[in-house]
């Protein structure tokens, strides 16, 4: 594969998979248009970086699909002046896409041979840190943050982590009701925090946010 067969590879993911599905915001377009997918994929899968599918990484782990990324970053309405953390770094695409759309990105990822390769791989982006550390614990030395990207779905969000939002500040998630992967974004206002999903999509889980079993008498 070549550089050029990327390229239209690409392009083709923003024509048929972003555009058609509700990835309207010109920046997240431009961001996903411009970050080459397939540096951050195994070798031997990536011939297959721009398909709309989850792309697998190992040890259970996977990327997610392009147009679950696309939507959650659309939704989250990413400013230039934003500080992001972003949940589940894996390899660092999702980092790439968001460092060129927020003004510092915190990318916390619990395996840490993923956060080497995400590192490696995002070595010229000087406006992201990745850290290695249990995913629903966040990193809460660089909150408060504008925004949090959990770039999977999850069973439920921690407390831990909406207490890294700002006042006012958003998260975007994948959430998993009743067996069913949803998109969801909430926001934070004071003490107060919910979720609203706007859609169901395919969507990686992501380890270490299942809920504590309910104990019945």
């Amino acid at each position: 594969m070549t550089e050029q067969n990327f390229h239209a590879m690409r392009q083709a993911m923003v024509a048929s998979q972003l555009r058609p599905n509700a990835v309207d915001d010109p920046r997240v377009i431009a961001a996903m248009d411009a970050v080459p997918r397939e540096r951050f994929v195994p070798a031997e899968r990536a011939a297959i970086a721009y398909v709309d599918t989850a792309i697998r990484l190992g040890d259970g782990r996977a990327l997610n699909p392009p147009m679950a990324l696309g939507r959650l970053l659309t939704r989250a309405e990413v400013a230039p002046t934003d500080s992001v953390l972003l949940i589940g770094a894996a390899t660092g695409y999702g980092a790439a896409v968001l460092a060129r759309l927020a003004a510092r990105v915190v990318a916390v990822e619990a395996d840490a041979a993923l956060a080497a390769q995400a590192k490696a791989a995002l070595a010229d982006a000087a406006n992201v840190a990745v850290v290695t550390g249990a995913l629903a614990a966040g990193h809460g030395a660089g909150a408060p943050y504008d925004l949090i990207v959990i770039d999977g779905a999850v069973a439920e969000v921690p407390e831990a982590l909406v207490a890294q939002l700002a006042d006012d500040g958003r998260l975007v998630t994948g959430l998993v009701e009743d067996g069913v992967t949803r998109l969801a974004i909430g926001r934070r206002g004071g003490t107060g925090f919910g979720l609203d999903a706007f859609a169901d999509a395919d969507t990686v889980l992501l380890p270490g946010f299942d809920k504590p079993p309910i104990f019945r008498f």
